[in-house]
């Protein structure tokens, strides 16, 4: 039976959010950007006003401010962006149980069950488009083809809010006259490879033999090679597997250089905010804590331990954290960068064998302490209630910055 495979791309995700958000935006050029107070303050989307200017994604924000003057520059809020790719992706499991996700604002959708003609096919892929923009206000880009290669690169074809369909038929003719770097797998050193030999097309990568790539690349190459010709025929993971996150890590280059333990101590603070808030989304708790610097001569350094009992909160796994670097750093230069992990995660609802030599009921009363301040949150906002060495910009223990997520979501 020949598969249905659905690529959906929402269209300049986390720019798109922010102008849904704030109307006011929507007309004007708009990049979600880190702070321009940063060292490594850069454009993480931009809309398609910006885009005219010939902002791109990556590139430091004073570059692009001096394409665009006018560039209005919006910070990330990763919980606005999960929560609306949570929302779209309940809307595609109305179609099939196997979505797969490919970052916050893809997926591939397998529809195959239901024995569909390309004709329908369109129509389903056209619906789901009509359905994420009525009930979003997002729009999306969607590939239909018989394989997640062709389908994921018939969503890029034809932006935005659009859907693309590559047959088997005439895949050949809609595709082959396409630059190589168009094609999944080819990145910047495949592309170089590729342009030693002058092989600047999809098609001249399907027409050179199998042999060729094998012989040059390995198996990646072999994959590319049959990427190229159609034959890709890797599955599309089932909504319900579910695979738990091994760790969730925040990490930050401070604006100046850390001194001192107190201003190593706001940092950890501020990082475990959105770690406590990750593991409890994902009802899970930490059973260790690691920690990882890097100093002003770019030396990196990491530690890990093991803590008394599994916790959730953002209070104990940053005083595990601060405790551990505390005993293990000398202070031999200033830190540029400081990253907190919570890891070996356990399910927040298991049972917790305790120590009888360790004293828990301090990290118990954290952990109490912390599900009254979420009750509060949750009714008014995720900044109503926080520790009080977070409050207020004054405070120069704890620099205007915004963190990278490590994984986990």
């Amino acid at each position: 039976m020949e598969r249905t495979i659905l690529h959906c791309d929402l269209n300049n995700f986390y720019a798109s959010c922010e102008c849904m958000m704030d109307p006011e935006l929507r007309d004007k050029p708009v990049a979600v950007c880190g702070s321009v107070e940063e060292r490594h303050g850069i454009v993480l989307a931009k809309n398609y006003h910006a885009k005219k200017y010939g902002v791109s994604t990556a590139e430091p924000v004073w570059q692009a401010k001096a394409k665009c003057p006018n560039l209005v520059i919006v910070p990330p809020r990763f919980d606005l962006y999960v929560k609306y790719s949570k929302i779209v992706k309940g809307i595609y499991t109305d179609y099939t149980d196997k979505v797969e996700s490919f970052g916050l604002d893809e997926c591939w959708l397998d529809i195959s069950g239901r024995n569909i003609t390309e004709k329908e096919g369109f129509l389903i892929a056209d619906e789901i488009r009509e359905r994420v923009k009525r009930e979003t206000g997002l729009t999306i880009s969607v590939g239909v083809s018989f394989n997640k290669v062709f389908a994921k690169l018939g969503s890029d074809m034809k932006k935005p809010d659009a859907v693309t369909v590559i047959t088997r038929e005439g895949f050949r003719d809609q595709i082959w006259s396409l630059p190589a770097s168009y094609l999944l797998g080819v990145g910047r050193k495949t592309k170089k490879v590729l342009d030693k030999y002058c092989i600047d097309t999809i098609g001249k990568i399907a027409a050179m033999p199998k042999e060729f790539f094998e012989g040059r690349m390995g198996k990646s190459g072999v994959q590319l090679w049959r990427y190229a010709n159609g034959e890709d025929t890797s599955a599309v993971t089932e909504t319900d597997r579910y695979i738990p996150a091994k760790s969730f890590g925040h990490g930050t280059t401070t604006p100046k250089d850390l001194t001192d333990g107190d201003a190593v101590w706001a940092v950890m603070l501020h990082l475990t905010q959105d770690i406590g808030r990750s593991l409890r989304i994902n009802g899970q708790k930490a059973s260790g804590v690691s920690v990882m610097i890097r100093d002003c001569k770019l030396v990196h350094k990491q530690w890990q331990c093991k803590l008394p009992i599994p916790t959730g909160s953002s209070l104990n796994i940053a005083k595990a954290a601060f405790a551990l670097f505390s005993n293990s750093y000398g202070w031999e230069n200033p830190l540029r960068s400081v990253t907190v992990t919570a890891i070996n995660l356990v399910s927040a609802s298991a049972p917790v064998q305790t120590n009888l030599f360790d004293d828990t009921r301090e990290f118990e009363r954290v952990e109490r302490m912390e599900e009254c301040a979420w009750t509060v949150k949750e009714r008014f906002g995720i900044n109503s209630i926080m520790p009080a060495a977070l409050l207020g910009k004054d405070n120069e223990k704890v620099p205007e910055m915004k963190t990278f997520l490590l994984g986990g979501w």
